[in-house]
């Protein structure tokens, strides 16, 4: 309970001045508006409502997106409970590539919300979404990303089995706090790379979310120049530029996940 005033006003009070003091402090904590709800529990609401038909390939409507959009786009790291003081955050005896560390957050069958922890130099690799809505929030740091879209090409006789055309679409160094950015089934980057330039935390809110059985996969990629598998038909024109050529490969041995409990604000699921 808050008590206001300074203890030398309050010291001469009956008992019966007292608890009328206190039967009027009851009566306005019910006329007091309820208090506001947490950011994670607004963006859960959220999601469940604009994810509430989600299903592999099926967009949400642009209202439902920018309502998401606009959540993510006021978190801040405190909003989840972290700071850069936590261990996710420093590389300590990996001589190679730090860990990543994966807070699980929530997940459906609709959507699911996790917090990717990287290291200074830690990386995702370069992998797809399909038939997925993705947002990535950075919270913290800097990170760099690359991301492509599939181009359809037709035929490329150059290039072997598993090896498909890619344009870029985004190649940049982004510094938190910054806009969410979000990708869709087939546009707006749907394959892209993690690179933590400073230790940093990403919010990833995925529709729907990875599922093996109804064909969403995540399949890892190794991309190479377009000038190593180009053909005559796109060689030397314009929009040869930010293009590559993507091939599949297993999840990289260097790269590793580790989970860790969630320990910011909770939802409740009503």
């Amino acid at each position: 309970m808050r008590v206001e005033g300074r203890f030398s006003e309050l010291k001469g009070l009956t008992s019966a001045d007292w608890a009328r003091g206190e039967k009027r402090n009851r009566r306005q904590q019910k006329r007091s508006p309820p208090m506001p709800r947490g950011l994670i529990q607004k963006l859960f609401d959220s999601c469940r409502e604009v994810f509430s038909d989600a299903a592999t390939g099926v967009v949400p409507s642009p209202d439902g997106v920018a309502r998401v959009k606009s959540v993510l786009d006021l978190m801040r790291p405190e909003d989840v409970g972290l700071t850069q003081k936590m261990p996710y955050f420093r590389n300590i005896g990996n001589p190679g590539r730090p860990p990543v560390t994966y807070l699980h957050i929530y997940e459906s069958d609709r959507f699911s919300m996790g917090i990717f922890c990287l290291p200074p130099s830690a990386v995702i690799p370069l992998h797809n979404h399909p038939g997925m809505t993705v947002f990535s929030k950075l919270l913290s740091g800097s990170m760099h990303i690359k991301s492509y879209d599939w181009v359809d090409h037709g035929s490329t006789p150059r290039a072997p089995p598993g090896v498909r055309l890619a344009k870029v679409q985004t190649d940049a160094t982004f510094t938190a706090p910054c806009e969410t950015s979000i990708l869709f089934p087939t546009t707006g980057g749907n394959l892209h790379c993690f690179t933590a330039v400073t230790a940093c935390a990403v919010l990833d809110v995925l529709g729907p979310p990875y599922d093996d059985d109804e064909g969403r996969h995540c399949t890892y990629y190794n991309a190479f120049p377009f000038s190593d598998f180009s053909d005559d038909s796109v060689a030397g024109q314009p929009e040869e530029e930010g293009l590559a050529w993507l091939e599949e490969t297993e999840k990289p041995e260097e790269f590793s996940v580790v989970g860790a409990k969630y320990m910011g604000p909770r939802m409740v699921q009503r």
